[in-house]
């Protein structure tokens, strides 16, 4: 980790793409380093994007957050403050930081708003407070802050791997952006945010009957992504997503309390692919903890399947995303 001269880097902007996860994580082995019950696999996307700009100046009297034009609610403004504290002691300054932040998609949907958001505060922060972290160091700083974050450090295809410790549990690039062209198509169903925080659904994770039994799994299942994403296996991949998506949300409705993220366009939609591939159209379905849907196909299909989504009264816009790159810096402040 090298430090930089904080009088020549006070302000710095990030932008950071949301990520897919072909394998999820649920419930954490640490609540405090974030650290998860399971490894997992995904794929950053060309446009679920947060730019986030941060300056530290001795103007500042206490720390300021804005996102998408306004104030936050009081939790989510210390959690950013938090994560600014982190960086602070790394760093060894006090100044008060003003982070202004903005997200091109929904927040709070399941679309993994927090991943793009904690990566691109994370990049950021260190950058404006002087310090120079490696990848691995960013994943795990980004990891604290939110943990599905740590894969939006690198691009392309990712693995979060499954250490025990913070130093073990971060996110590595397996395949570069153009490794494969397929997408994931979005179908945002619903615009406003999720009674309950994947953060707070986390911990009554253990709770479901059948926890157990999906840890004892999932090493393998890993494995065996990766293995389908070197070979560009769409179908069985898609298969594989399809049924991870459906064991996910079975340990949130088993748990307690228990957790029910979809709305009935979520629903209609699931039913809906299942037709659209009958009629010869390869799309599978995978849903994060929200209602908003993420569509998978070859990049040849997409128009094929937008078409499709196009006549669904409940989808409320489409957002088209081929593999896309981490999360980097950039020259366009916001402030």
């Amino acid at each position: 980790m090298k430090v930089i001269d904080l009088e020549r880097s006070r302000k710095a902007t990030a932008v950071a793409p949301s990520n897919i996860a072909f394998t999820k994580c649920w419930g954490k082995k640490d609540e405090i380093l974030r650290l998860p019950e399971n490894g997992s696999i995904s794929m950053c996307l060309s446009n679920l994007l947060t730019t986030t700009t941060v300056e530290f100046s001795p103007k500042y009297t206490r720390d300021e957050v804005i996102i998408n034009g306004g104030g936050v609610e009081e939790g989510e403004a210390q959690r950013v403050i938090k994560h600014l504290d982190r960086v602070r002691k790394m760093a060894k300054i006090s100044l008060k930081a003003k982070v202004v932040s903005k997200n091109n998609f929904p927040i709070g949907t399941g679309l993994s708003s927090s991943a793009s958001g904690f990566a691109a505060l994370t990049l950021a922060t260190s950058k404006a407070a002087g310090l120079d972290l490696s990848e691995k160091e960013l994943s795990i700083l980004t990891r604290q802050g939110s943990g599905s974050a740590c894969r939006s450090i690198p691009g392309g295809f990712v693995e979060w791997l499954d250490g025990d410790t913070s130093e073990t549990s971060y996110a590595v690039s397996i395949f570069p952006p153009d490794h494969w062209a397929i997408c994931d198509v979005v179908a945002i169903v619903s615009e406003g945010k999720k009674e309950v925080p994947t953060s707070v659904g986390h911990k009554a994770a253990k709770s479901s009957p059948f926890m157990s039994i999906r840890l004892s799994h999932m090493k393998e299942k890993d494995k065996l992504v990766k293995q389908l994403i070197k070979e560009k296996n769409f179908k069985s991949l898609g298969e594989l997503a399809e049924a991870e998506a459906l064991e996910l949300h079975a340990i949130m409705l088993t748990q307690y309390p228990p957790l029910i993220y979809w709305t009935p366009g979520t629903l209609k939609i699931m039913k809906l692919v299942s037709h659209w591939r009958a009629e010869g159209i390869p799309v599978y379905f995978t849903i994060n903890t929200g209602q908003d849907i993420h569509l998978i196909c070859e990049q040849k299909n997409v128009k094929k399947v937008v078409n499709k989504i196009k006549s669904i009264k409940e989808v409320k816009e489409i957002i088209v995303n081929n593999p896309g790159e981490g999360t980097r810096l950039s020259q366009n402040h916001l402030s």
